[in-house]
């Protein structure tokens, strides 16, 4: 049988099983399983009694092991004959194994000894290819029991789970080939051990030998679930690597693992520890520097994914296991930093990243080379930053990240890594944005300035302690250098000279001040004797024993160390400076759209202020805003590569939220900083640091940030998260009789109004304080004070939101005698005169509105008493009970006013004393009218409200007593009738509060309002009567209010309304008007919508407060429905690039929202390019290519962009200046072109725009939307026609140019013939006339401007035709701009 085996072709012939020819081969198909088990065993037993029964007894033992295993799929093929099988195959390898081990180690060197090992080859092939074949069987799924269960785990996970369901009889016949696997392993392992040297004399006999064990390895491997098991896969590795170190496997495992990378992604981790183990534990790194080198060379396409991902995973894993061998071989892996491939660049980064990190931990090895290298490294790092894959970018900040936990802290490369960072945090990718906070954060807590103060970075105290050192050094170096001079000037002669010098300056100096002196003797002024410099000692004069003293003060060290520190106070200063300057991107990341972005910027903050960073307070402040946001989820925990902030520690995304949302997170945030119980501290400190907190949170906020803290506080009372003792203490600071700062008690009733909107109760006990402080003498001389009382006792009636349609109403009134009507009364009468009475006096009207039982008696009594007030006479007392009425009111104020104004106008100039007096009593006058006119016009408006409550509550008591009469069910047909009788009255009572609306309260003749609806209207209508400011603005604010009111008095009054509007210098009456235009437009739509043009004339407004305020209106109004647009969008498409940022941001909000609504923005388009290109509202180009572009973005439908595209076409056909021609198809180039639809319009409409190509800009861009067509990945593309538009625009491009060419040539020779004939007249006189008139005919051509480059299509000669005049170009341009005809009578108007 040695002559006929032959390992090679048996090998080979196992490809195809059916053709394999085994001489005495078995039937086993036709064979049952207990006949097969005896010939096994008779096979097994001759072996057992003659090892090497195989070779000489083939038939009897070989061809039986050969046919069960070519038949191993077979149903006869049961478990146990396949274990007997596996069985006497392992153990007849180890015998031989031993028998070869027990040889060689035995025999010495001779002939003879060396071919002893030689008579175990046959048999050891025999074996091995019986193994590879039963391996390969197992794989195969040999074993399969009757029910069709697979016994091997092959396919998947679940394989073990149905094995162990059989049953104990089917158990007994399965054959489960994953716990064989480790024998199978382990006997490979011993056979790999022997010399195959002395067996195997060529090369290939013994790689032969050698695949039969390693190509079963590595098809082991493929299946990712042995790999899974710790045991099979090292002894996987094992096999590889004893095949690689002791039989020169090097070459195949080199293929093999470069292979199994390519095309298995499983395989990258696994082949990296591989290479790990044969580096470590074999000692052998040539195949993992093979291995790498292949690596390097390999290049990949930028849309290959698999292959760039496997080997990127292979390399990071080998790098983390084997840093030093991937060092050595860094210069060639360097390459992929520019593979087009980014998980290749990103693998490059990281293991970057682990070489760093290797470096600096590292204790062997140069320090200079190894720095030298790590600078290098960040290098690298450092210009990935611009790395134009996000995903790269990404991994540049993960690794940083991971780089800042190292003990080494990297400062030279620190102050970059921040630079780099702060501008990431404007990435347009939101993942890179991300990365870069948390990389900010973790610069933060890392930072390496704790060494000598702490770690607190708060700017001011690094400043002075650099100020400090930078003292101390300044001394230090002066009396260095007064050392180095002296030092220098021991040579006498120079010291000589130098005092030569100083004596001769001293006496010229000495005659100076002695002719100052003689100078100041003269005019007799006294001066004091001169005192000439001292001269200093010599050299030889000096205190020796001084100056020895003073070299010993100056330790080296010292100054050393003082440089040193004025070096780490400067770096420290840097860092701070950084990140201070990082803190407006961040506030503008604090709205961002992006969930975790948002949760990343208040983490930074919550650490910013824990670090005692400046800044931090205006990310905290600007963090309290999030509270509206509605947490629909809980935030997404980072995907992708960069979840390796989650090795760091950090959960999720770094936030310590668990999966908050943005609300939730926001108020843990505020809790832990300000209003959580802080360690070692006593509970009655504790209450007092969160009271003290909680009131300066109200220090200096704007009214956007308490609202937005009342909602926080509010959310944190419904949740108890408020202790009773603060509240206690909060009553404590607001009722105290100590003199302590206003802004300290009102701070404490402001958050106690907020904590009272989810519990009453703070406030209901604690009524009689607030009437005592807040409306009391106190409340009297701190207005602020008594306004936020007010609002503290608005919560009496309680903060329950009305619910739509609903018709309870759970507000508690008091009677009008209660104390605090009384106190309200006071101290809206009796207050003294102060700017922040009008909130106050608001304020105070909306608590009797809101707990009233009747408001309108106790406003009347205030209204009565304040017109007393101010038009009472100190001479003769008036009825105080009676106002005057309406007419003599008015005649009345017009006369005080007019006088108290015209007083000091009248006097000189050099009158003091009277003119004052007069001043004074002109502004008390007016100011006593603008407190009486706020308080009409707000009563007004809470009237309104007061009734729609009145209505509300008749239909409540309706709608009760209808339930309990069909509760009763009452059959009775008087009852029915009184139904309908009741019905009826509840539809009246909707117009009966309408017509009370309507008709009495401003035009009834025992309306009080009624009154003074014409004073106020007069005031409005005569500014130079009433200058006051305060007035003014009163005045204004309640007209409008009362224009909200009356349908009637609102139409009667608009046209005095707009004229205010047009006329007022005071922005903030402009401002006022607008906003109550808004209000006016959802009472009276009609009215405004009529008018609607001249509510845009603000957004031209000179003042930024304005034109917001007109954008803010006109957006709400627009999105609203409330009011048309009719071609105005022009102006408000100018506020896209307005410099205000927040007017631009309201105008993209604006648009963006418009694009929402149906075709609103695509129908009104052609009116916004007509408005921007020509006119006089005209923009430049810049920026009518900006505003353009951003609005062009919503042109998403198709069948809009093929209608714009011919509608655009045809406005060429009108355009007659260049400027027009541009911006047409700057417009058409803004189009998608995705459809041919799109491209054939443009084709068509090519007469109209043909004769423009000549004209640069024009040509530029229709090649633009050439390409844009070609670049467009439809499968209906229109080649054809792209190529023939190609052509005609060439052609009509040189045809203009041409025409162009010949109309300059005509004009230039008609201007010559001109010139020539003017010189023609014969008398002197006459050709003194023609030169002058030559040279003004010459000027006028220098001066007049170059033709416009246009073709005539109308066959008239461009050179005889004349120029335009004004008029008809105007004309002309009318023509053109047919959607604003309206326009010039608009400004006209202005």
């Amino acid at each position: 049988m040695s002559e006929e085996f032959n390992l090679q072709e048996s090998l080979l012939s196992l490809s195809d099983l059916s053709l394999y020819h085994i001489p005495a081969e078995i039937d086993v198909p036709s064979l049952r399983t207990s006949s097969i088990d005896e010939s096994l065993s008779t096979a097994i037993e001759s072996i057992v009694h003659d090892p090497d029964s195989i070779v000489h007894q083939p038939a009897s033992t070989f061809d039986v092991f050969q046919s069960i295993l070519k038949y191993s799929d077979s149903p006869n093929i049961t478990g146990p004959i396949l274990t007997k099988l596996l069985d006497v195959i392992l153990s007849s390898l180890t015998n031989h194994a031993n028998a070869v081990v027990t040889l060689v180690g035995s025999q010495g060197f001779s002939a003879e000894d060396m071919d002893a090992p030689m008579i175990h080859k046959q048999p050891l092939e025999m074996w091995s290819f019986l193994l590879q074949w039963f391996i390969t069987s197992a794989e195969r799924g040999a074993g399969k029991s009757s029910d069709g269960s697979s016994m091997t785990t092959t396919t998947g996970k679940g394989k073990k789970k149905i094995t162990n369901k059989q049953n104990s009889s089917s158990t007994s016949t399965n054959f489960i080939w994953i716990d064989q696997l480790p024998f199978v392993l382990s006997t490979i392992h011993k056979i790999l051990k022997i010399p195959t040297s002395r067996i195997w004399r060529t090369t290939s006999e013994k790689e032969n030998f050698i695949s039969c064990f390693v190509k079963p390895s590595y098809q082991l491997a493929e299946n990712e679930l042995y790999l899974k098991n710790q045991e099979i896969k090292f002894g996987i590795y094992k096999i590889i690597c004893l095949s690689v170190k002791f039989h020169n496997h090097a070459f195949g495992a080199q293929t093999s693992i470069i292979q199994n990378l390519t095309y298995f992604e499983h395989f990258s981790e696994p082949m990296a520890e591989l290479l790990s183990i044969l580096e470590k534990e074999f000692d052998h790194s040539q195949l993992s520097e093979e291995v790498l080198r292949d690596v390097s060379t390999k290049t990949f396409a930028h849309n290959d994914v698999k292959g760039p991902r496997s080997f990127s995973k292979f390399l990071i894993k080998f790098a983390e296991l084997s840093p030093r061998i991937v060092s050595k071989q860094m210069p060639l892996l360097l390459g992929h930093l520019d593979s087009d491939a980014h998980p290749m660049r990103m693998a490059i980064v990281e293991i970057i990243g682990i070489l760093i990190r290797d470096l600096s931990l590292s204790d062997e090895g140069d320090e200079e080379q190894k720095s030298k290298q790590i600078k290098k490294y960040f290098e690298l790092l450092m210009e990935r930053f611009l790395d134009l894959n996000s995903w790269v970018r990404c991994k540049v900040l993960t690794t940083l990240i991971k780089l800042c936990d190292l003990p080494a802290k990297f400062p030279k490369q620190r102050h970059q890594i921040v630079e780099l960072t702060i501008r990431t945090l404007e990435d347009k990718t939101s993942s890179a944005r991300r990365y870069a906070i948390q990389l900010l954060c973790k610069l933060l807590e890392t930072h390496p300035f704790g060494a000598l103060h702490g770690g607190t970075l708060n700017l001011a105290e690094w400043q002075e302690r650099y100020d400090k050192v930078s003292t101390e050094l300044a001394k230090v170096d002066a009396i260095e250098l007064e050392k180095a001079k002296r030092d220098v000037g021991l040579l006498d002669g120079e010291a000589g000279e130098q005092e030569e010098a100083e004596e001769e300056g001293e006496e010229n100096a000495g005659e100076v001040d002695e002719d100052m002196d003689n100078a100041e003797e003269v005019e007799g002024t006294p001066k004091p004797k001169s005192k000439r410099k001292e001269r200093k000692p010599r050299q030889s004069q000096l205190d020796i024993t001084g100056i020895q003293a003073e070299q010993s003060t100056l330790d080296p060290e010292l100054i050393q160390r003082l440089r040193l520190t004025k070096k780490y106070y400067s770096d420290a200063l840097r860092f701070i400076n950084q990140l201070e300057g990082a803190v407006t991107t961040l506030c503008q990341l604090l709205v961002s759209t992006t969930k975790t972005e948002v949760l990343e910027a208040m983490r930074f903050f919550r650490i910013a202020f824990e670090y005692d960073l400046q800044s931090s307070e205006i990310g905290i402040k600007t963090m309290l805003h999030l509270i509206w946001t509605k947490d629909n989820n809980a935030a997404p925990v980072a995907t992708t590569s960069a979840t390796v902030t989650n090795e760091d520690g950090n959960p999720a995304t770094g936030m310590e939220s668990g999966g908050k949302g943005i609300r939730a997170n926001l108020i843990d945030c505020y809790r832990s900083l300000y209003f959580d119980v802080v360690p070692d501290l006593a509970p009655k400190q504790q209450v007092n640091r969160i009271a003290k907190n909680m009131i300066e949170r109200t220090y200096g906020a704007t009214l956007a940030e308490l609202t937005s803290l009342e909602e926080l506080m509010r959310t944190m009372m419904a949740e108890g998260g408020v202790h009773h003792d603060v509240v206690n203490k909060l009553w404590q600071v607001y009722s105290t009789d100590q003199e302590i700062p206003k802004p300290q008690r009102q701070g404490a009733i402001i958050i106690l109004g907020m904590l009272a909107l989810a519990k009453r109760e703070v406030v209901t006990e604690r009524v009689e304080a607030l009437l005592k402080i807040g409306l009391g003498p106190l409340g009297m001389h701190d207005l602020v004070l008594a306004r936020y009382t007010c609002i503290a006792l608005q919560r009496l009636g309680g903060s329950a939101k009305k619910v739509k349609g609903s018709l309870s109403d759970k507000t508690m009134r008091l009677p009008m005698d209660n104390p605090i009507f009384v106190k309200l009364q006071e101290i809206i009468e009796h207050s003294p005169r102060s700017p922040q009475w009008f909130s106050m006096a608001e304020q105070a009207i909306n608590t009797i509105y809101l707990l009233g039982e009747q408001p309108d008696a106790l406003c009347s009594v205030i209204i009565k008493d304040l017109t007393v007030k101010v038009f009472e006479k100190p001479s003769n007392s008036t009825d105080e009970t009676n106002p005057p009425p309406a007419g003599d009111a008015n005649a009345e104020a017009d006369e005080t006013i007019r006088e108290d104004h015209l007083a000091p106008e009248a006097e000189s100039p050099t009158s003091n004393g009277n003119g004052e007096v007069s001043e004074k009593k002109d502004q008390v006058g007016s100011f006593k009218l603008a407190q009486l006119v706020f308080i009409v016009g707000h009563v007004a408006i809470k009237h309104i409200v007061y009734l729609e409550l009145v209505e509300r509550e008749f239909k409540r008591r309706k709608d009760e007593t209808a339930k309990q009469k069909a509760a009763a069910k009452t059959a009775d047909k008087d009852s029915n009738d009184l139904d309908a009788v009741a019905g009826n009255a509840e539809d009246d009572i909707g117009e009966l509060i309408s017509g009370i609306r309507e008709r009495e309260l401003l035009f009834g003749d025992k309306s009080l309002l009624a009154v003074y609806g014409p004073m106020i209207a007069g005031i409005c209508a005569s500014p130079k009567r009433y200058k006051n400011p305060s007035l003014r603005q009163a005045a204004t604010l309640s007209l409008t209010k009362l224009m909200c009111v009356s349908a009637q008095f609102c139409e009667s009054h608009l046209l005095l309304l707009f004229k205010i509007l047009e006329t007022s210098r005071d922005p903030v009456v402009r401002s006022n008007i607008v906003i109550a235009l808004g209000d006016i437009a959802v009472c009276w739509g009609s009215m405004i919508d009529d008018n609607s043009e001249r509510l845009y004339q603000g957004l031209s407004d000179p003042d930024p407060i304005v034109k917001k305020n007109t954008l803010m209106v006109l957006t709400h109004l627009i999105l609203n429905g409330m009011i048309k647009v009719k071609g105005q969008l022009g102006e408000m498409a100018k506020c896209l690039e307005d410099k205000d940022e927040r007017i631009s941001d309201l105008a993209k909000l604006f648009f963006t929202e418009l694009s929402t609504k149906d075709n609103a923005l695509y129908n009104n388009l052609q009116d916004v390019i007509s408005h921007l290109s020509i006119g006089q509202h005209k923009v430049d180009e810049e920026t009518f290519e900006r505003t353009m572009k951003f609005i062009f973005t919503f042109i998403e439908k198709e069948k809009q962009a093929e209608s714009l595209v011919e509608k655009l076409c045809q406005r060429f056909r009108l355009a007659t200046e260049e400027r027009q021609w541009r911006d047409i198809s700057f417009c058409i180039s803004l189009l998608p072109f995705k459809s041919e639809r799109s491209m054939k319009k443009l084709i068509e409409g090519l007469p109209f725009y043909q004769d423009k190509l000549h004209e640069e800009t024009v040509f530029r861009r229709f090649t633009e939307i050439l390409a844009k067509a070609r670049a467009n990945k439809a499968a209906n593309k229109p080649e054809t026609e792209l190529k023939e538009f190609e052509a005609i625009l060439t052609e009509h491009q040189a045809k203009g140019l041409e025409d162009q060419a010949l109309e300059a040539d005509v004009l230039k020779k008609t201007k010559a013939a001109k010139r020539r004939a003017a010189k023609r007249p014969q008398a002197g006189r006459g050709k003194k006339l023609a030169t002058q008139e030559d040279e003004e005919e010459e000027e006028d051509e220098d001066s007049r401007p170059a033709p416009a480059p246009t073709r005539n299509t109308r066959g008239k000669a461009p050179a005889k035709k004349p120029p335009p005049k004004p008029a008809k170009r105007g004309g002309r341009r009318k023509i053109v701009e047919s959607d604003e005809d309206d326009e010039p009578d608009l400004s006209g108007d202005e």
